[in-house]
């Protein structure tokens, strides 16, 4: 997918590395400690810079403090934990799909 390396908690996808660089889970919660380091977000597309995804750049000083890097990676299991389950939305959304397309037209017509 991203050509990198991918880090579980048990089934939570909580980090990557990628090109050398250490990469974890954020969210509301947690983003503001890795924007105030000027940490990067994780953009897995050369030729879509624009893209990201809710991963960012563990700082330097960061990745020198063993506890530090402790406590950081598990705000960002927590994270993976609060997140929806893959696929939800999708399973959601066209089950939402399927029940329009299940309506007989008459009803729709009489609605208007």
């Amino acid at each position: 997918m991203f050509g990198g390396a991918g880090l579980y908690q048990e089934e939570l996808f909580f980090g990557l590395v990628a090109d050398d660089t250490l990469y974890l889970r954020v969210d509301d919660a947690n983003r503001a400690d890795y924007t105030a380091r000027g940490a990067a977000p994780f953009r897995p597309y050369a030729d879509r810079p624009h893209v990201s995804m809710s991963y960012f750049e563990v700082p330097a000083e960061v990745l020198d403090d063993a506890r530090a890097l402790t406590e950081w990676a598990r705000r960002s299991v927590a994270v993976a934990q609060r997140a929806p389950a893959p696929g939800k939305k999708k399973k959601r959304a066209a089950a939402r799909k399927t029940a329009r397309k299940r309506r007989p037209r008459a009803a729709v017509r009489q609605r208007r």
